[in-house]
């Protein structure tokens, strides 16, 4: 959150939070909901005025009752230093203090008169750009610079003021923004990425040193100054068809307001294209450029290593699943009622292993949703193990856990459920059996935590996992923490170890088994 200066009843000193550009204009005018979305619009973009201007920018909206102004929005240039230290957003101006804000509104025309002002010791030029929408003014811009630097200006700067000077009238005629133009933002070219200006024909009149470095890496060995931008750019992408060709001849001639990828000798370059139509007729373009050579090659680096993931995922729950088919079938052979029924314990944690990689084989990282597994792994125990009429059920989430969490869970969700499968009902007996899961902050059951995890430290977050029977209950004097068979040997050792929790098996209200594990979420 940003903080600016102090509040009512705040220390001094103290600051307060800077109110968003809706609650600013929801308070204080009377303006559309298509209005604010075109200041939106205006917002996202005006970055590239202020580092064109070298001047920081404020936008003013009349109040609802015609006598003050609102500042709603602010940006600072990266391409120069700042003329407001402080925050502007949300102050409160009286018309007629400030007589370039009220000639640009009432007039709708861009303001440039009156001498520099002074603040705290440095001079600032002072100009008043009118923010028009379908013929009516919405507010202001206050475009500040800071003249304390002010030096002969090379040609990239008068590049960049010309630009500037054309956007401004383009934003006070209504025609800048580009309502229907679809740029990512995030990912869009900036000034000092590169930019090249173009005359009403494509032609190049200036390239910035960016500009015509991101060009080289495409391959261009000459210069870019009085060539066609967008003929030279078709040149080196790679051949391709008549109809891509050309777009791309349009794009790169500023003919559109849109954003595209050109790749060629092992360079990539982002192009973004601005028509300037100063007073309605096409004078020239912008482009934008930025070389994302080395961020393309990263991105592609991590796809590949994803994808070299996931089909390891793949290979190894294959693997699995062949594993299993092998005991399966070799149990069908054995004469031993309790070879037999090894062979199927065998089978089942094999499975619910193979579960857990099946869906991080779908995944883009190593994060599952649990949720999916403890269905999968309470159908495969039901339809392995029962005859009766056990009714199941799943309750809570478990949220998305990390593969070294979901492996080991999965293995205890899957004993567990066996265990109360073999031990609380008869073969034919019907009942109900429970999985419930619940996610939070602080320990649930008060059992304490492994020592052993992290230090001893409590984790964040911890998952309490419930599996509860209705059915015989446990022997009396039965130590869950000692006794058992290998089936709780196993789900001790993962909780305590892989798990880093605690374990226990108590009797439930009204007769029946409660099993509760609580675990870290690491």
């Amino acid at each position: 959150m940003v903080w600016t200066s102090r509040g009512p009843g705040r220390p001094a000193g103290y600051p307060r939070p800077v109110p968003s550009l809706n609650e600013l204009v929801r308070r204080h005018t009377t303006l559309t909901g298509a209005d604010v979305e075109w200041l939106h619009l205006l917002v996202s973009e005006w970055q590239l005025l202020s580092d064109l201007s070298f001047a920081d920018l404020v936008l003013w909206i009349p109040t609802w009752d015609g006598i003050r102004y609102v500042s709603v929005a602010q940006m600072r240039p990266n391409t120069g230093p700042t003329s407001y230290q402080d925050d502007m957003v949300g102050h409160l101006v009286p018309r007629g203090r400030r007589p370039l804000l009220d000639a640009a509104f009432d007039e709708g025309r861009i303001v440039r008169e009156g001498d520099p002002e002074w603040r705290e010791e440095v001079p600032v030029r002072v100009e008043s750009i009118p923010v028009r929408r379908e013929g009516r003014v919405l507010g202001v811009i206050a475009r500040n610079t800071n003249l304390l630097t002010v030096r002969t200006p090379s040609r990239l700067e008068l590049t960049y003021l010309q630009s500037a000077s054309d956007l401004a009238q383009m934003i006070a005629a209504g025609t800048f923004p580009y309502a229907g133009e679809q740029v990512d933002m995030d990912a869009a070219p900036r000034v000092g990425d590169g930019l090249i200006r173009l005359d009403a024909d494509g032609i190049v009149t200036y390239a910035s040193p960016n500009a015509l470095s991101a060009y080289h890496r495409l391959g261009l060995t000459t210069d870019l100054v009085g060539g066609h931008l967008g003929s030279t750019t078709a040149e080196l992408a790679p051949p391709s068809r008549g109809a891509v060709h050309e777009a791309l001849v349009k794009l790169a001639s500023g003919w559109a307001p849109r954003q595209t990828e050109v790749e060629a000798q092992g360079g990539v370059v982002t192009l973004r294209a601005i028509p300037l139509k100063p007073k309605g007729v096409h004078t020239g373009s912008l482009v934008l450029a930025r070389d994302v050579t080395e961020l393309r090659r990263r991105e592609r680096e991590l796809m590949t290593k994803d994808a070299t993931i996931r089909e390891i995922h793949h290979r190894v729950k294959n693997n699995l699943q062949t594993v299993a088919a092998l005991l399966r079938l070799q149990s069908r052979r054995m004469g031993d009622d309790s070879a037999r029924a090894a062979l199927d314990e065998a089978v089942r944690r094999v499975g619910s292993i193979a579960i857990v990689h099946e869906t991080l084989s779908q995944t883009l990282d190593e994060q599952v949703a649990f949720d999916e597994i403890a269905d999968r792994v309470l159908a495969m125990v039901m339809e392995l193990s029962q005859d009766g009429q056990v009714t199941t059920r799943r309750s809570g989430s478990f949220g998305i856990l990390s593969a070294e969490v979901a492996t080991p869970l999965a293995m205890v969700l899957t004993e567990l459920l066996q265990n109360a499968l073999e031990h609380a009902f008869g073969p034919k007996a019907a009942g109900n059996l429970s999985v419930s899961a619940l996610r939070g902050r602080a320990p649930a059951t008060g059992m304490g935590w492994s020592d052993s995890w992290n230090g001893g430290a409590k984790p964040e977050e911890y998952l309490l996992i419930t599996v509860q029977d209705d059915g015989r209950g446990m022997p009396e004097g039965f130590d869950p923490q000692e006794g058992g068979n290998l089936g709780l040997q196993i789900v001790r050792t993962l909780a305590g170890g892989e798990l880093g929790g605690t374990f226990d098996m108590v009797a439930a209200p009204g007769g029946g088994t409660k099993v509760v594990l609580e675990i870290p979420v690491r």
